[in-house]
């Protein structure tokens, strides 16, 4: 690969408390990574250089003052603020969570004007980030807000993708919340989302039950017979293979997700809790259906063990190296679908 063709990954750091900075650091302290891609980390070289030393970790950072300048086959680091910040290792307090939106925000802008091709997203605390410039409840909800298209959260490894039909909402709010229209937006960008970012022609897609066991037939709950199981008919009947709703208390302990490319859940516990059981620590947060690709690790900012040294970045890696793949696949179908069309015009 040429340098010029190297992909460029813009990485925010999450909490500046955390252990966002620990695995970013970890992952690039070996150098084949720059074999795969150009990384460029949003924050400041202060911050950096005292997590350095605090982990004794020597991996080498390259500063930069503009985008224009980011070097091929160095770690880059722009300076987006200047500042001394008292940095607590394990804590969560108001600054470490303003600092960790200005880092989002930069590269969010950076990826929005294109000097970087893809987003991958330390760990954030969705409480203390909070503030009048950002009101969302994580990542996903603000990237849809500053980004193109509508968003499904997606929690994948290479044989599973669950994506969830509701995201960060209470759970006393998903049963008014799922509605046919929302069922089929989201069966409508998992499927797009498989085609075109992970090569399924023709993908099939499983979706779970709302209440236990589908609801009984009416006796805990009515939400999957009237709700559910009609939207799912009405969506097969455009050909696409989607199946359901199956009861999400055996479907993974069963494996009979291994028989689907993607699977749908009601609610964010009900998808992420097997997926976690089953992949944690390896496994990739990517935010499907928006114009630019984003992912992050599986994993949260872990005050507990931030500065012992011993956080595993093996999930950044991960999310380093999906959101490669997904960049690369995306525009192999773009371009196919483009040279399809010229084909029929030219007809």
């Amino acid at each position: 690969m040429k340098k010029s063709e190297k992909i460029k990954v813009g990485i925010s750091v999450g909490d500046t408390n955390g252990i966002g900075i620990e695995v970013i650091l970890k992952t690039f302290e070996d150098s084949r990574m720059l074999d795969f891609c150009t990384p460029v980390i949003f924050a400041s070289n202060k911050v950096i250089s005292y997590h350095k030393k605090a982990l004794n970790i020597n991996t080498q950072v390259h500063g930069i003052e503009n985008l224009k300048n980011i070097v091929y086959n160095k770690l880059n680091l722009l300076n987006i603020w200047r500042e001394t910040i008292d940095i607590d290792l394990g804590v969560a307090n108001e600054k470490s969570g303003k600092y960790a939106y200005e880092s989002l925000q930069s590269a969010t802008k950076a990826l929005k004007e294109g000097f970087i091709d893809v987003l991958v997203t330390a760990p954030i605390n969705k409480h203390n980030i909070q503030s009048d410039t950002f009101n969302f409840s994580g990542h996903t909800e603000f990237l849809e807000e500053n980004l193109e298209g509508e968003s499904l959260m997606i929690l994948m490894t290479k044989d599973l993708k669950i994506g969830l039909i509701t995201g960060h909402i209470p759970v006393d709010k998903v049963s008014e919340t799922i509605t046919p229209e929302l069922i089929t937006s989201k069966v409508e960008i998992m499927h797009n989302c498989l085609r075109q970012d992970f090569q399924k022609s023709k993908p099939k897609i499983a979706v779970l039950c709302l209440n236990p066991h589908c609801g009984d037939q009416g006796v805990i709950g009515t939400e999957d017979d009237e709700i559910v199981k009609p939207t799912i008919d009405a969506i097969q009947e455009t050909g696409k293979l989607v199946y359901g709703p199956y009861a999400a208390d055996s479907f993974f302990g069963t494996e009979n997700y291994k028989k689907f490319d993607g699977v749908l859940a009601m609610y964010h516990d009900q998808g992420l809790a097997p997926f976690k059981a089953l992949s944690f620590g390896g496994g990739v947060n990517f935010t499907a259906g928006l114009n630019k690709i984003r992912t992050s690790p599986d994993h949260g900012t872990a005050y507990e063990i931030a500065g012992q040294g011993i956080a595993d970045n093996n999930s950044f890696k991960e999310a380093i190296f999906t959101g490669i793949s997904i960049f690369k696949t995306r525009g192999e179908y773009v371009s196919l679908i483009e040279n399809r069309l010229k084909v029929r015009v030219s007809k």
